[in-house]
């Protein structure tokens, strides 16, 4: 870790970092608004490729995860009133409860079964949302009382900076011992257990982690929203949305994800007016990006940065 200070990629992250700080002063609202949602898409983009791209696992459901977090804080907030940040909280360690009661039997099936078992969650809580509508707002959408923040300013920096200590965690996760051992197991599970490594507790602990900053990012989403619904939190093309971003950025670079995560966005509206096209674009050029520079965007910088 004491190396990447040093690397090249720390002082582009840096000097990124601070560039984007500085946008509230000189770009509109508009603008701001739609980075805010990007910065806590990326947070869901590395959340996945820790548990990915590391431990080995297709995760098809990231938005059981971000639903669980979006949900139980907007619940709280709209039945009992309690205070944005306590149900913030709340909402991550609901999510974090959520991903440890689906992990400990989705992990002990090997291959496409635990990706089906993360996608059956999904459509389970879905279901969830329509039946008990009362509660959940159901597929109209629960109401948020509270938000954050009414200033882009305020919202935009918040997210910026959520995102950019989310990304210092997680990479320093990936770089330390533990991601080290993820990335075995995720590679050769036969030979990282016969080493003495407990597979099934380190992959555990991966998915615990993505659920806290899938749950956290998705609670400061629906209070920046002043809503939540399964269209925005939960749907499936949202998660598809997520695993793209992960994979477009590069795979096992953690902060390429985020990378991925704001060209979507910021591609996807920029050809908005297109039309139904602008979908059909940012595919081809997402299938393009995979078939041709499988270790995505930041994947291939780092490539030709070493080879140069």
């Amino acid at each position: 870790m004491g190396d990447f200070f040093k690397s090249r990629l720390f002082f582009v992250s840096l000097a990124v970092v601070i560039i984007a700080s500085t946008l509230p002063l000189y770009v509109s609202g508009y603008v701001l608004g739609l980075l805010t949602v990007a910065y806590y898409f990326g947070v869901f983009a590395m959340s996945w490729d820790l548990l990915f791209g590391f431990a080995g696992e297709v995760n098809f459901g990231p938005t059981f995860l971000i639903g669980v977090g979006a949900y139980t804080a907007g619940i709280l907030n709209n039945q009992y009133g309690w205070s944005v940040y306590l149900c913030i909280v709340l909402g991550a360690l609901a999510a974090v409860v959520a991903g440890f009661v689906l992990a400990l039997p989705a992990l002990r099936v090997r291959g496409p079964y635990f990706g089906l078992t993360t996608l059956v969650a999904v459509l389970m809580l879905q279901n969830f949302i329509v039946v008990f509508a009362d509660l959940t707002g159901g597929e109209i959408g629960l109401t948020i009382p509270d938000v954050i923040s009414i200033d882009a300013g305020v919202n935009y920096w918040i997210a910026l900076g959520f995102m950019t200590i989310s990304a210092i965690i997680l990479y320093g996760l990936s770089q330390s011992p533990i991601g080290l051992v993820l990335q075995a197991s995720g590679q050769d599970p036969i030979q990282a257990g016969a080493l003495g490594f407990n597979i099934v507790k380190h992959k555990l602990a991966a998915f615990v982690v993505s659920a806290f900053f899938s749950g956290l990012s998705g609670a400061l989403l629906v209070f920046y929203f002043g809503t939540a619904s399964v269209g925005t939190v939960v749907d499936i093309a949202v998660g598809v949305q997520v695993i793209v971003a992960a994979v477009l950025g590069g795979r096992r670079t953690v902060l390429g994800a985020a990378l991925g995560a704001i060209f979507l966005i910021v591609a996807g509206e920029f050809l908005r007016p297109t039309g139904e096209l602008a979908t059909f674009i940012v595919s081809t050029v997402a299938l393009l990006v995979i078939l041709f520079f499988p270790n995505g965007f930041l994947g291939a910088a780092l490539s030709h940065g070493a080879r140069s």
